[in-house]
Order: C-alpha cells, then sequence, then structure tokens
C-alpha cells in the first residue's frame, strides 16, 4: 500500500439527483472549532485544578496545563476530520457529510445545541451540524423561516 486510504464512512455527502438544485452548503467554521476548544480546555482545565487542590496536591497547576495538551492534542488530531462535514440543503433533501440522507418532507425541525444545529427527523431520529458560524442561519434555512 503507498498511502493511507480514506475510510468510505468520510466520502462527503452524496452526489445531487438528475435536476435537484443546490440551496445551501453548511460547512465547519474554523474560528467557531477553535473557541469550543479554547473553552473545553478551559472547562476541563479548571475542573482538573480543582480537584488537585481538594485532594490535597502540590501542584495543582498541573490540571490545566494536562488540559492544555490533552484537548488541544485532540482538537489538533481532529481537526481534518471535523472541518471537512459538509451537509448540503437542496429542494428536495439534506445531505450529510457521511451520506445521511433526510427527506425535506421528513424534516421535524432544527434547534441550536450549544452552538451546533440539532436536526431532527420525524421518526425521532437526530443528526448534529458541528461547528456552523452562523447557527440562526442555518436554522433558517432548514426550516423556512419557521420555528
Amino acid at each position: 500500500m503507498t498511502g493511507i486510504v480514506r475510510d468510505s464512512l468520510l466520502s462527503g455527502p452524496l452526489p445531487l439527483a438528475e435536476g435537484e438544485r443546490l440551496l445551501a452548503t453548511f460547512r465547519p467554521d474554523r474560528g467557531v472549532y477553535l473557541r469550543n476548544t479554547l473553552i473545553l480546555i478551559v472547562v476541563f482545565g479548571t475542573l482538573a485544578g480543582l480537584v488537585l487542590l481538594a485532594l490535597g496536591n502540590p501542584h495543582p497547576w498541573t490540571g490545566p496545563v494536562a488540559a492544555l495538551l490533552g484537548v488541544g492534542a485532540r482538537a489538533w488530531f481532529l481537526a481534518s476530520e471535523a472541518l471537512t462535514a459538509e451537509w448540503r440543503l437542496t429542494e428536495r433533501r439534506l445531505l450529510g457529510p457521511t451520506g445521511q440522507v433526510i427527506a425535506r418532507a421528513d424534516l421535524e425541525g432544527a434547534r441550536k445545541v450549544f452552538g451546533d444545529v440539532a436536526v431532527i427527523r420525524r421518526g425521532g431520529e437526530k443528526f448534529l451540524i458541528k461547528y456552523p458560524a452562523d447557527p440562526e442561519a442555518v436554522i433558517a434555512s432548514l426550516t423556512g423561516g419557521r420555528p
């Protein structure tokens, strides 16, 4: 084998059908991804430092440093995958980054969840559009402006 073969699960959205028209594309925003990563570092670093203090550890600063290194390494490793997850909306369907296909008639709703957009299908199945720059605009596009 001469190189790494990309997993077929990450092949991207399916192609448009004959006569189907693309209305919107939802791509992750690098700034939102970095902001979310920094929030995780601060939250977990604070918790780790407080736990070390409560346990009487003489070096509670190691908690925040470990959070910075651990969460930072995770974010760096996953960035190439997380920042390529593209969702496409047509007049007929919503196409997900791993081959999900949701008919527009099956969309029950969409709502903001910690800055991401949760898409709910009529059967109760949920999908997450991660790291959008403007979650409200994504929701408006998906729901046609209805709440």
